[in-house]
């Protein structure tokens, strides 16, 4: 096979509709866009959901159900690599310490402490949570994750 043999697909490439190009063409005068209207012009029609000005119907039905964002717990977020930045090998971290260091500004539910970076130095950590990884690497540092 050469370079020259090659071709695609059959059916694979279609000629693109050339639109007002002649009355010859099929497509020509209105170029499939009809007579005037809203339709027929450049940058013509509505968004979707518009309904002619009435209200739409997303805005007219009953928003119903339940949602669970008031009631959420929030925890405040803490990756590992700034933990490791920050503090000392041998420190004890907890919710005040974090604090003063500039990692959070409130603690919201808690902290909650993520396995994100590595860490090289073992800590004794106090938090509400921990995710796996970060358990594990707090652990092969040599540190302790404790949960409060």
């Amino acid at each position: 096979m050469k370079l020259h043999e090659l071709s695609p697909a059959k059916g694979s490439n279609r000629a693109s509709k050339r639109i007002g190009r002649g009355h010859g063409s099929g497509h020509g005068k209105t170029a499939g866009k009809g007579h005037k209207g809203q339709w027929a012009r450049s940058g013509g029609g509505v968004k979707p959901g518009f309904e002619g000005g009435q209200m739409k119907i997303a805005m007219r039905i009953p928003k119903r159900g339940f949602n669970n964002k008031v009631f959420a717990t929030e925890y405040a977020i803490v990756n590992l690599r700034e933990l490791e930045k920050r503090f000392e090998s041998g420190a004890v971290i907890d919710c005040e310490a974090i604090m003063e260091s500039g990692i959070i500004k409130k603690p919201l539910a808690g902290i909650k402490i993520l396995g994100t970076g590595e860490l090289t130095k073992a800590f004794t950590v106090k938090a509400a949570k921990f995710s796996e990884t970060a358990k594990t690497k707090i652990e092969n540092a040599g540190g302790k994750a404790e949960i409060i």
